[in-house]
């Protein structure tokens, strides 16, 4: 006869427990694995997003700083003519001023010189009208 039976073999306690363990093993190693690689693509992605707003960062760093120097040139672009004007209106009123006096000292030259001549003049009419008589 045969002792061999065709029921499945029944496994001990020990066995039944390593091959719980085995399969808690087996499972972990496989979360493990998958998370790891959930993590390398993450830091793909981040280091993708990184890089791609690095150069539009610069961009904007870069406009203001055109930007601001446009500002400060303009600005210093009125200053000067700001103060070319200025210069040029207190050059006109020192032209102004001297052509007024040049004009005062012309004219009191002229009355000294028209004195003068009619100082001159009037001996010269009083004799005149001395003939006359």
């Amino acid at each position: 006869m045969n002792t061999k039976s065709t029921q499945p073999e029944e496994k001990g306690f020990f066995e039944k427990v390593k091959e719980t363990i085995e399969e808690f093993w087996d499972g972990t190693k496989d979360k493990a694995e998958d998370l790891k690689e959930a993590a390398e693509d993450k830091y793909d992605d981040l280091k993708e997003k990184v890089t791609a707003k690095k150069p539009a960062v610069k961009k904007k760093v870069t406009a203001a700083k055109h930007t601001i120097a446009d500002k400060a040139h303009a600005a210093a672009t009125k200053t000067k003519t700001a103060a070319a004007n200025v210069k040029a209106k207190t050059e006109t009123k020192a032209v102004t001023a001297k052509a007024k006096e040049e004009t005062a000292n012309v004219g009191a030259k002229a009355k000294k010189e028209v004195a003068k001549v009619k100082a001159k003049a009037k001996p010269a009419s009083s004799k005149r009208t001395a003939v006359a008589k």
